[in-house]
């Protein structure tokens, strides 16, 4: 269900506190949505974060958080798709370190990762590595915003900085295309089954047309929408996506799910 803030922006209706339990062993594949683009994987007890951001925000929130950092007892593999502080959040990745097996990035983020004191290994663009027995491959993306900017003119920012991530579990594939403009080999891939999808109608991100031309391209995968609902930003088009609109104007509507924070989708095959 969707509720709407005092300015306008479409929000999840709850959080649901993650527990423990949401990392013990299972004989299926969950998918937590931790609010904004933070998501947690637990694939038969393998453990998989993507760009958590659990502590020390910059921008207020509308929702209240599901897990404390401190509280996640193992992770895997962490995920890091590029540098913005909406997805990289050093104080969060600290509360996790100990607990956490390997960091993961592209370019550029990883050094600046390692210069932080976490040890991550570099991804290119199209490379794929595994974790237990989960194949990963990052995708490309189009998100080097800060080169238009001139707060961010002191380096070159470079699109393979940048990634998505194609997630093949034993229960079915994941595809995180992450902060990005639509590209063409964006609809040229395999079917998957669940999309973690940013709709944001924004020329840096993909767009709402571009979204819709990219769920259309895959009329079977689950939509978990990410990236709305969160930050309390009503005028920036990259936080105040409404999935209401999604489910009038996408293929198969029941796909579309607008989770309350904290809550899971099971990963089933198509």
């Amino acid at each position: 269900m969707i509720r709407f803030s005092k300015d306008g922006q479409a929000m999840p209706e709850k959080t649901v506190p993650i527990s423990q339990k949401a990392f013990e062993k299972i004989d299926h594949t969950d998918v937590y949505w931790l609010g904004n683009a933070s998501i947690l994987i637990n694939s038969r007890g393998t453990i998989i974060v993507i760009d958590p951001i659990l502590d020390h925000f910059d921008m207020p929130l509308l929702i209240d958080l599901p897990i404390a950092s401190t509280d996640i007892p193992q992770v895997d593999a962490l995920l890091i798709s590029h540098i913005d502080n909406d997805h990289l959040s050093f104080g969060t990745l600290g509360n996790i370190k100990a607990v956490t097996k390997s960091f993961h990035a592209p370019a550029y983020v990883s050094d600046v990762m390692k210069k932080e004191g976490f040890e991550t290994q570099e991804h290119a663009v199209g490379e794929s590595f595994a974790i237990e027995d989960i194949i990963i491959t990052t995708t490309p993306t189009r998100h080097n915003w800060q080169n238009e900017s001139p707060k961010y003119q002191y380096r070159q920012w470079q699109e393979d900085e940048y990634v998505g991530y194609w997630i093949e579990t034993p229960d079915g594939t994941i595809w995180l295309p992450s902060d990005s403009q639509l590209l063409p080999e964006h609809l040229t891939m395999p079917q998957p089954d669940m999309i973690l999808f940013d709709f944001s109608d924004n020329d840096w991100h993909i767009t709402y047309e571009g979204a819709i031309k990219e769920a259309n391209t895959y009329p079977k995968a689950d939509l978990l929408c990410i990236h709305w609902g969160s930050i309390d930003a009503a005028s920036w088009s990259t936080f105040n996506g409404n999935p209401n609109d999604l489910m009038r104007d996408v293929v198969n509507p029941k796909r579309v799910h607008a989770l309350d924070v904290g809550a899971k989708l099971r990963l089933t095959k198509k």
